[in-house]
């Protein structure tokens, strides 16, 4: 398949070239800040300070470098500005307003900024972008905690002193990470798999972001996928699952939109290196304090989680160094659902019942009126193909591409015919 069949096939691949994006993947970025409103619009300020997870080729990096460092209008700014005009264009018309009135409006003045720091990880090397720090490094590794603290703030790390408190000066406002598996088609393999590259970019998360900083992740849905959901909503008050429209609704790939953080009670307000030592969700954690009677944590009667829980609220419960359970309460309209009785008394159909589940908010982001991502447009007689932005620097088909090439033929076809291949 060449260039102009796959422009056909897919319109956000052909406008990510025309754009100059690196990855169509960047309208889907765009897209959720157009629902959600990652970079705060009307307070810029509140969004300095930004992580990207699994970054390459650079797309997300690229709209981050864009939008929080040169002041470009995408998302949510873009789509406030065009109702705006469109608002003025009516009342003008309905004055009778002049057409050449509002002709220096539609270029808005740039502001860059230089007070925003971004720092993007990617286990494949990714071409520079600017003022953007770039990491070469494994996110499920431990190794790569330091290195992204140093990145963050490197005149305030000292690597001399890791076993100390390592307390951040200026937290991370947002985190995002688009890393998904290379799907082997297996679809309960590669489910899981992404959920525990998930896992990774949360137990990262836990200890750079602020309080009330928002976090978004690519997911995989599954049958299993309300677990999942489950374990977000422990360390934050709101989480939604986003569809772009840029994203092919016959893939199963959505977009986890988690706002308001919450500091887990494991954490007894350390950051840094100490926080990051005992994840919340698994991975290369350290031993677990044992309490009195050597066990992992304390067992609670239902009498007194029922004192803890308010029917009003969720309760997080976590066992501290101490061996003491904390209870700690998430938002009071955070929407959770519970019941007088503990469900491991009820009956099997009263367990799965409508309302002892959670549901979290399904939205499709994107105008519905744009370009369909799965469905094929006729180009113009004068269009000429492009060539991608930004090719990947380090693909893992290169080594293929190299013997294909080698071999001198493509799809299993060589120099040796039908008999070498026999």
């Amino acid at each position: 398949m060449g260039k102009s069949s796959k422009d056909k096939r897919d319109a956000y691949y052909r406008l990510a070239k025309e754009q100059n994006w690196r990855a169509r993947s960047a309208f889907k970025l765009i897209q959720i800040d157009e629902q959600f409103d990652l970079f705060e619009h009307e307070d810029p300020d509140q969004v300095t300070r930004v992580v990207d997870l699994c970054a390459a080729p650079g797309s997300w990096s690229q709209v981050l470098s864009r939008v929080l460092i040169k002041g470009e209008s995408f998302g949510r700014r873009a789509w406030v500005e065009k109702q705006r005009r469109e608002q003025q264009a009516l009342a003008e018309a309905a004055a009778g307003a002049t057409e050449n009135q509002t002709n220096g409006e539609d270029t808005p003045e740039l502001k860059p900024r230089k007070n925003v720091k971004i720092v993007s990880i990617d286990l494949q090397p990714m071409a520079p972008l600017e003022g953007i720090t770039t990491l070469k490094a494994d996110i499920t590794h431990p190794s790569t905690i330091p290195l992204l603290l140093h990145a963050l703030d490197p005149e305030a790390y000292d690597s001399a002193s890791l076993s100390s408190t390592q307390r951040q000066p200026n937290p991370v406002d947002l985190v995002i990470s688009d890393g998904a598996p290379d799907v082997t088609g297996l679809h309960d393999l590669d489910i899981y798999i992404q959920s525990q590259l998930l896992y990774a970019a949360l137990n990262l998360t836990l200890g750079v972001l602020r309080p009330g900083g928002k976090f978004v992740a690519k997911i995989f849905r599954g049958r299993d996928v309300d677990l999942l959901y489950a374990q977000l909503r422990t360390v934050f008050e709101k989480v939604s699952v986003a569809k772009p429209r840029s994203s092919r609704a016959s893939s199963l790939e959505a977009f986890v939109v988690c706002e308001g953080f919450i500091p887990p009670a494991i954490h007894d307000g350390l950051r840094g290196m100490e926080a990051l030592k005992s994840p919340l969700f698994g991975g290369a954690a350290m031993p677990s304090s044992l309490s009195a009677d050597g066990n992992l944590a304390v067992e609670m009667t239902d009498e007194d989680a029922m004192d803890a829980a308010p029917p009003a609220a969720l309760a997080v419960s976590s066992t501290g160094a101490d061996g003491k359970t904390e209870v700690r309460m998430l938002h009071a309209d955070s929407h959770a659902s519970s019941t007088a009785e503990p469900l491991a008394q009820k009956l099997v159909p009263e367990k799965f019942a409508v309302e002892n589940r959670w549901i979290p908010r399904f939205i499709a982001c994107g105008d519905l009126s744009s370009w369909d991502s799965d469905a094929s447009y006729t180009l113009p007689p004068d269009h000429v193909s492009l060539d991608p932005v930004q090719p990947p620097m380090a693909p893992p088909y290169r080594r293929a591409l190299e013997l294909r090439k080698h071999k001198g033929g493509a799809y299993g076809k060589t120099k040796l015919g039908a008999v070498g291949r026999a």
